[in-house]
């Protein structure tokens, strides 16, 4: 609620962006209260004790709660139409606080290859070492994904689109999978966020999130979170965060709460913008092939046409020529360098337009067995589109696209 009123139910998610969240304090400010505190006095020992227990509900300390991130917890709950939500301080620190919580040596995941260079190291790599196994599977082959599950399959986990070749799931049809074999399944909602999808009315059971991306959309914080069903979220994750600590610092919980107030307007106007970027794109002769759901070329298209609230998302990849890897390296490198306006960073979701190599940078440290099984080229580039004017985008990128060498 907002003040001392509860909110009428069948509000629009707009509206729940803006109005969703703790009551304010006894001074009733407009603009959510920033409690930057480690810790809470209690008014006696017995409430302590009682609110340490978990008997009453109240603050003790922000490892474990603070009036801010809960604030932006139950709006982000809010928004994917979830019971509750849970922060973290990352969004690869969220989908650490999952596999904490619900696997165990013995387990088995299944995880799409396609999804970020990092991801894939986490189930790869490092669960591995505690006897957790994971099979690699096709993006959009709900076969492939059938034929991975085993009797100890405990979780299945998309990114949808995938960062950065925009490939889409069928989120419904691997719902229907999971659930048949007593798994869950975990979708990253990042590119999308609940602005344009919303996984759980699919059929997921786990909406992971990246909040430093386009929740914040400024690039300002690091912040991460889960939305799922209360008894999740409270009573598996919730412990996971007191023990291990990847816990939301109030100030980053803060930004991103005010940051979901505007995330409808802006990612309807910079999906816009990445679609006439798509578009104009894909009549570019140095352009090998343009790799964005919103194109009726893009393989997936009308699934994601369905899933995505009818918009392609705000990231465009593309694959510049060049007859072998290293001259395509090359030729991607000439158009990053031949920017002026853009940015070169490895991050997106920001208001202001952002191009990066992925296979020296995301997906840098993956081997090259790995990448090619991902999809990532050396000739591949991938622009998270912003606010900018659409044609001083357009131009900044022919800058290089205009004197490429074959």
């Amino acid at each position: 609620m907002t003040d001392e009123r509860t909110l009428p139910p069948g509000l629009h998610r707009d509206t729940l962006a803006l109005r969703t969240g703790l009551a304010p304090s006894q001074h009733g400010e407009h603009s959510e209260a920033l409690f930057l505190t480690s810790g809470f006095v209690q008014p006696d020992a017995e409430t302590s004790a009682r609110r340490f227990a978990g008997t009453e509900a109240g603050f003790t300390y922000s490892r474990t709660s603070n009036p801010t991130v809960a604030s932006f917890e139950q709006r982000l709950a809010a928004l994917e139409g979830t019971e509750a939500a849970i922060g973290a301080s990352t969004g690869m620190g969220a989908i650490l606080m999952m596999c904490m919580g619900l696997l165990k040596a013995g387990d088995h995941v299944v995880c799409s290859r396609s999804v970020f260079g990092s991801t894939l190291n986490l189930f790869g790599k490092e669960f591995a070492k505690f006897g957790v196994e994971t099979t690699f599977v096709s993006q959009t082959d709900v076969a492939e994904w059938r034929a991975a599950m085993k009797p100890n399959t405990r979780l299945l986990f998309a990114e949808t689109p995938t960062n950065p070749l925009t490939e889409v799931c069928d989120i419904q049809a691997l719902a229907d999978l999971a659930h048949g074999a007593g798994a869950l399944l975990a979708v990253d909602n990042c590119f999308c966020t609940p602005a344009l999808q919303r996984p759980t009315e699919l059929g997921a059971d786990l909406i992971i999130h990246s909040g430093t991306k386009y929740l914040d959309g400024q690039g300002r914080v690091m912040a991460g979170a889960i939305c799922g069903p209360s008894k999740l979220i409270v009573d598996v994750f919730g412990p996971v965060v007191r023990t291990a600590g990847m816990a939301l610092s109030p100030f980053n919980a803060w930004v991103v709460l005010k940051g979901l107030e505007t995330l409808g307007i802006r990612m309807q106007a910079q999906c816009a913008n990445a679609l006439a970027v798509a578009q104009w794109l894909e009549t570019q002769p140095g352009i090998a092939r343009v790799y964005y759901p919103g194109l009726a070329s893009h393989a997936q298209h009308e699934l994601a046409m369905r899933q995505q609230s009818g918009q392609g998302g705000a990231v465009v990849s593309f694959d510049v020529v060049g007859n072998d890897p290293e001259t395509a390296r090359a030729n991607a490198f000439h158009v990053i360098n031949s920017t002026r306006v853009v940015s070169i960073a490895t991050n997106l979701g920001d208001t202001k337009t952002i191009i990066t190599h992925p296979g020296t940078t995301s997906h840098g440290r993956l081997t090259e067995a790995q990448r090619q099984a991902a999809g990532i080229s050396q000739g591949l580039i991938r622009l998270a589109v912003g606010l900018e004017h659409i044609d001083d985008i357009k131009a900044d990128l022919l800058r290089g696209l205009g004197t490429l060498k074959s």
